[in-house]
């Protein structure tokens, strides 16, 4: 793709907006649960204030619904964002109006002006174009460090680029794209996916883009009921997608038609409820009983599962195997974690559920990429044009 690095932008003593992706938690006391988004941002912001240049940081947090909520003001992401930058970080009242743009005007060489929640303001999702026209005044150059949100067409990640003839590329955003590239047009293979999560809705598209690239392909997680209720095996009280069956079925058979290995459970852990301290094990012979659900991959298909990994060279994941939140339910999660971590290929997980899972099994620096964008590494591996990046080009 033809895209700039900030690397080659014209940005020393510049105004520069940076669209970053704060969206992080924040816990009831009010602060930052989780920094792992803010610290991917920090490489192009500290490259900013090396070059002198004078930072404009927009993000969203929460889903404030168009209106001013305290709850999910960025203050707290200020306050973390400048200890780590060890500088001052001034932050508007509001994402746009005289005040932030006096801020911005007024603003010196290597400082640092976040503006408040860009979701306060309706225009946002709306990608409403005199607010994006608003945003673009306040700066020359336009830099897109946001992967997880370059598939939504929002005012900050599509129409106020237009405005710019200098734009390009965040580190994190270069980043990511290099390596999702690789993924879809030059994997080692064999190329082992592995996909779980809720619903085999949310991924259907991006089996189907696989299925021309990929040598083999692991489904668990609550999605994988759906395929093994396809195929005939009783789910009890699990959640089934009945009207993906047939779709399932195809998916499987399509597979099959090419020659590529479709890895579904061969065991489950169940229970009556999510919150269940106890467990048993069940075989797809025996079935999951009308009153239990499954909520995790048995011991047989961890070890059948890892078997398929240990011979990959390039991997995808995305989506836990179980219930991982519960530690009942989390063996089968970690289990993947762990071993796609030993594994010597490339290795790349999605984000979402698949990040907060790395970090609990203890394992994050073994991956060679891990993408803070959930949605948006499911677009990428579908094949589909991401609205933020194609924006850049």
């Amino acid at each position: 793709m033809s895209i700039i690095s900030i690397e080659d932008l014209p940005i020393e003593g510049e105004r520069v907006f940076i669209r970053v992706d704060f969206n992080v938690p924040i816990g009831k006391n009010g602060e930052v649960e989780d920094t792992t988004r803010i610290d991917a941002a920090l490489p192009t912001i500290r490259h900013a204030l090396r070059k002198k240049s004078k930072i404009i940081l927009a993000s969203h947090l929460g889903r404030p619904g168009g209106k001013v909520n305290k709850k999910l003001s960025l203050e707290p992401v200020g306050k973390i964002l400048a200890e780590k930058l060890d500088t001052e970080v001034i932050l508007t009242d509001y994402p746009v109006g005289d005040v932030a743009e006096k801020l911005a005007q007024d603003l010196g060489k290597s400082k640092i002006l976040l503006l408040e929640n860009l979701r306060f303001d309706p225009g946002e999702k709306k990608n409403d174009p005199a607010f994006a026209k608003k945003l673009a005044g306040m700066a020359e150059i336009y830099v897109n460090d946001a992967f997880g949100t370059a598939h939504r067409a929002h005012a900050s990640t599509t129409g106020m680029v237009y405005h710019f003839d200098r734009k390009g590329a965040g580190f994190l955003l270069a980043e990511e794209i290099r390596f999702f590239q690789k993924l879809l047009k030059t994997p080692e293979e064999p190329f082992l996916a592995i996909l779980g999560g809720a619903k085999v809705s949310d991924k259907i598209g991006v089996i189907k883009n696989l299925l021309d690239r990929v040598q083999s392909l692991i489904i668990g997680g609550a999605m994988a009921n759906t395929f093994l209720s396809a195929v005939g095996v009783e789910m009890g009280n699990s959640r089934v997608e009945k009207d993906k069956m047939v779709l399932c079925k195809e998916l499987i058979n399509s597979a099959r038609a090419r020659n590529i290995k479709f890895l579904l459970p061969k065991d489950l852990v169940i229970a009556e409820d999510i919150n269940s301290k106890a467990a048993d094990i069940t075989t797809l012979e025996k079935g999951v009983p009308p009153n239990m659900m499954a909520l995790d991959i048995g011991s047989a298909t961890r070890e059948y599962f890892a078997e398929e990994i240990q011979k990959a060279q390039t991997i995808f994941w995305n989506g836990p195997m179980g219930v991982f939140e519960n530690p009942v339910f989390a063996k089968g999660t970690n289990s993947i974690a762990k071993n796609v971590a030993e594994n010597k290929g490339l290795t790349v997980a999605g984000g979402g559920d698949s990040v907060s899972a790395i970090n609990k099994a203890g394992v994050f620096d073994k991956f060679n990429h891990i993408s803070t964008g959930g949605g948006a590494s499911l677009e990428m591996m579908e094949g589909k044009n991401l609205p933020g990046i194609m924006a850049l080009l």
